[in-house]
């Protein structure tokens, strides 16, 4: 057969018979790479000895007949990664999870393996068996059910796990497999595209979950084509500072269940650990009484999460005044400094600002924009705030403090924790439930009615 080649874009993988400038799908410049392409013949596609014959031809059924999935997810054993899928593994899906290199990727899904009580078959392409065995010892956990295997060939994966019949396949990761049937090196666009291709069609058939761990590049995007974060059924982003021992386990894309949940894990010598109460070690004991420090009642998801909010308003040296945001969107940073002097009349247009998120986690919620303005003002009059009291509002440009979603669920969590009192919105406040959560409410209107009750 003739060798054929043809070009992709490394951004999103569209394919060009010839070498183009910038893509016409992405609108990327000099993204297009050249690769051999070889189809398979009729004789190649019969000798793939994987193909199982577990499920049937399928045919046409009313919906009503179709029986859902609910009933048939897989306990992990790991409560932020049931969080996270939405209540489970389900039959036949393809989990793709990304992160950058040693956050802790294979760690997790090694974790998984041996926690399971099921068949896994866990397959690595970037490190060899001691490896394993040595990462599997620190853990400390046993699994006579995992087997481990060492190869990159995906037609020779698929073959092991069609004769020892696993419930669960752990690939790491899909940047290492390779077709013999693609000509070109492992990683690029094509060889991606088909190896991804083929552990989808297994899943499917054999009704296996699988598990791919992916590469990420230097602008944090998974590696490959964006076909690929297509193919899979769920996405999950593992983040976090190797400064700090908080791993966010994120979810990008799920087919089964919601995009708003985390997953929050701690790095210590033995793995990760989950941490099912992150309020309790986010907020930092009230022993120094500094000011510039404010809690906000956020909501990740389902899960409420309380958070700390540190600010430091200085005096700027320099004759440009600096604006700095870390885990919060500097955009809104200098929005409601603007709030703040149009509506309050305090002047920061001279001073240095500083705002960060404490623990290393990025917020978007809105609801912290209240707690943000308390350690701006705090900061700015160096007036202290008590641990005891929290925040949880949007502030409008209009200096108005508007309502958030599930502000009963916040309310709930604060008293849960010991706070005293907890600051809302006055609007839409008629609709909280009459029930006693534990904590002082109080109604704000507008920022002027913050500046009265606390910093009087």
């Amino acid at each position: 057969m003739k060798i054929k080649s043809s070009f992709f874009c490394s951004s999103c993988g569209t394919e060009s018979p010839k070498w183009v400038g910038k893509c016409p799908s992405c609108g990327e410049w000099n993204t297009y790479q050249e690769e051999v392409i070889e189809k398979k013949t009729a004789a190649e596609e019969k000798e793939q000895v994987w193909r199982t014959t577990k499920k049937e031809k399928s045919s046409p059924k009313r919906l009503s007949e179709v029986s859902a999935l609910s009933s048939q997810r897989i306990d992990t054993y790991d409560g932020e990664l049931n969080r996270v899928l939405g209540g489970g593994l389900v039959a036949g899906s393809m989990i793709l999870v990304g992160g950058q290199p040693g956050i802790g990727k294979s760690t997790l899904l090694l974790q998984l393996a041996l926690r399971q009580n099921l068949k896994i078959l866990y397959v690595s392409g970037e490190e060899s068996e001691e490896q394993i065995k040595m990462r599997a010892d620190r853990i400390g956990r046993k699994n006579d059910n995992c087997y481990i295997y060492t190869d990159v060939n995906v037609s020779s994966i698929l073959k092991v796990a069609n004769q020892i019949e696993p419930d669960l396949i752990i690939v790491d990761s899909i940047q290492t497999v390779v077709s013999t049937f693609i000509d070109s090196t492992p990683g690029s666009i094509s060889q991606v595209r088909e190896c991804t291709g083929e552990l989808q069609r297994y899943a499917k058939e054999s009704n296996i979950p699988i598990f791919i761990i992916g590469h990420i590049t230097k602008e944090g995007g998974i590696a490959g084509p964006k076909l690929l974060e297509h193919i899979v059924d769920v996405v999950l982003q593992f983040e976090g500072d190797q400064h700090y021992a908080y791993r966010i386990l994120r979810t990008l894309k799920n087919r089964f269940g919601s995009t708003d949940e985390i997953g929050i894990y701690a790095m210590d010598i033995n793995g990760l650990r989950e941490i099912s109460n992150p309020s309790e070690l986010l907020i930092s004991p009230d022993d120094a009484h500094l000011s510039g420090s404010a809690i906000a009642a956020s909501l990740e998801g389902l899960r409420p999460l309380l958070l700390e909010t540190q600010a430091l308003v200085s005096p700027a040296i320099y004759g440009t005044p600096q604006r700095s945001a870390t885990g919060f969107d500097l955009r809104r940073l200098s929005m409601l400094l603007a709030v703040l002097e149009k509506r309050c009349g305090l002047s920061f247009g001279q001073n240095d600002v500083f705002l960060n998120i404490a623990g290393g986690i990025k917020v978007t919620d809105p609801s912290i924009d209240l707690a943000i303005v308390a350690a701006l003002i705090s900061s700015l009059q160096d007036i202290h705030i008590s641990k005891k009291i929290c925040f949880a509002g949007e502030v409008g440009l209009s200096g108005e403090i508007r309502p958030v979603s599930r502000i009963d669920q916040r309310i709930q969590e604060a008293g849960r924790l010991g706070f005293e009192t907890i600051f809302i919105s006055k609007y839409k406040a008629d609709l909280l439930p009459k029930k006693d959560f534990g904590v002082e409410v109080k109604m704000l209107t507008k920022i002027d009615d913050l500046l009265r009750d606390v910093f009087a």
